[in-house]
């Protein structure tokens, strides 16, 4: 063979999986940076205790089975999982809850079924449902957004970087506040009781927690996750199968409802920028390992999530349920895939 050239397959870029683990983290920076900016020094601090929980326990596991450990914590996986369960859990998240969620994560979710790619879950959700579910009322404890005219208007105070993590590590409340002047409804909670008390949404409304659509300083964070999402669409990380079947599922089920009752159902755009619903549908529904992997598969796939999660916002238990939807599809992804492969390349059906 002349020097220079190679044999086909010839392709464009290598598809390594700490690459494409780097290109998600780097994905994720404006959404956190928002994040950051709205709700505190907390997720920083979530961020890196996650980190490095999840990487010391791959490392640990890695030496239990025998196997190498630089391969292992090298691909970046266990921070991925590490970075998308503390966006997920709230700013003050007592720090024993963060080790616990993450030694779930990749011990029980991920290790026990023999590391990564073949899981069958999504370890970073199923940490963060492991803690929603035990210890309900700390992982729905939510700071306010970093707002003045919302601050103001509720006589509620942000916190600095060593009020946070006084907080995570200690559980003490800074001198003369309560967790009242420091903790808020979401969005999605407020909306949701508001709702089931009897009142209106135009009355709802009128309160300063609301935006253009969602909740004041979520609906920003929301749109800038949108932006890291589009990244991934670009470089060719994820396709746009699941993103787009999943916003859409859950666009149609709330729009049906909304133009139904509009009084007692939100505006469809509400359901887009008051939750998880951006970061779930680019950076989590998406996830290679426990996702479909066929075409028409990722398109039913992301839809059915998103028309769980619309119904379990409107009926269920939980305001936010990006999380449940995504691992109850995670269990029906191999029968999906199983009834949707594409035809063998040239196989030809029998004719009567």
């Amino acid at each position: 063979m002349p020097a220079g050239l190679i044999s086909s397959p010839h392709s464009a870029r290598i598809n390594r999986v700490d690459r494409v683990m780097l290109q998600v983290c780097l994905a994720l920076l404006p959404g956190t940076l928002a994040l950051v900016w709205y709700f505190g020094w907390g997720v920083l601090i979530n961020m890196a205790l996650a980190t490095v929980v999840g990487v010391s326990a791959e490392a640990l596991i890695m030496v239990v089975r025998r196997r190498p450990v630089l391969p292992a914590i090298g691909d970046y996986s266990a921070v991925v999982t590490a970075l998308l369960f503390a966006l997920t859990v709230p700013p003050t998240l007592p720090w024993w809850m963060t080790v616990l969620g993450m030694l779930f994560a990749i011990i029980i979710v991920k290790q026990l079924y023999g590391g990564i790619g073949y899981n069958p879950f999504n370890p970073a959700m199923a940490g963060y449902v492991f803690l929603l579910i035990s210890y309900p009322v700390a992982v729905t404890s939510w700071l306010p957004p970093n707002v003045p005219e919302l601050l103001q208007a509720r006589d509620l105070t942000s916190l600095s970087f060593m009020d946070s993590a006084r907080l995570i590590f200690t559980g003490a409340l800074p001198q003369g506040l309560t967790w009242d002047a420091i903790s808020a409804a979401t969005p999605l909670d407020e909306m949701r009781g508001l709702i089931d008390q009897g009142i209106v949404i135009s009355e709802i409304r009128q309160s300063p927690l609301w935006g253009d659509f969602g909740g004041r300083g979520w609906e920003w964070v929301a749109n800038w996750f949108l932006v890291g999402g589009l990244f991934l669409l670009w470089r060719r990380v994820i396709t746009w199968h699941i993103p787009v079947s999943f916003l859409g599922g859950l666009l149609i089920m709330a729009g049906i409802f909304w133009l139904i009752d509009p009084q007692t159902h939100p505006h469809p755009a509400f359901h887009l920028f008051s939750g998880a619903a951006i970061l779930g549908a680019f950076f989590i529904a998406t996830d290679p390992v426990s996702a479909c992997t066929t075409r028409y598969g990722q398109l039913i796939y992301g839809a059915a999530i998103g028309t769980i999660v619309f119904s379990i916002r409107t009926w269920g238990g939980y305001p936010d349920a990006v999380a449940f939807a995504v691992l109850l599809l995670n269990i029906a992804a191999p029968l999906i895939d199983q009834y949707t492969q594409p035809r063998v390349f040239g196989h030809q059906t029998k004719r009567a």
